[in-house]
């Protein structure tokens, strides 16, 4: 699924709106739109994401022995 499509339902389930979380990152409602419809969002933004809208954010690639390797720390 896009980013864009989940940042939608992460907007819904914590009760916000897209222009809300871009100005909670001191961004524009507009500028965020744009970078929602270009999927262009660093590991570091998407844990920005989290941090203001109260969640916790993960991404990791898991080995097929179950080893993971942790992005963005």
């Amino acid at each position: 699924m896009r980013i864009d499509k989940q940042l939608k339902i992460l907007a819904i389930k914590t009760d916000a709106t897209l222009a809300e979380i871009g100005r909670r990152l001191d961004k524009s409602p507009q500028a965020f739109s744009q970078k929602c419809k270009r999927n262009s969002f660093s590991v570091a933004e998407l844990q920005d994401i989290a941090m203001v809208t109260g969640c916790k954010f993960e991404c990791a690639f898991v080995l097929p022995d179950g080893e993971r390797i942790e992005l963005g720390d």
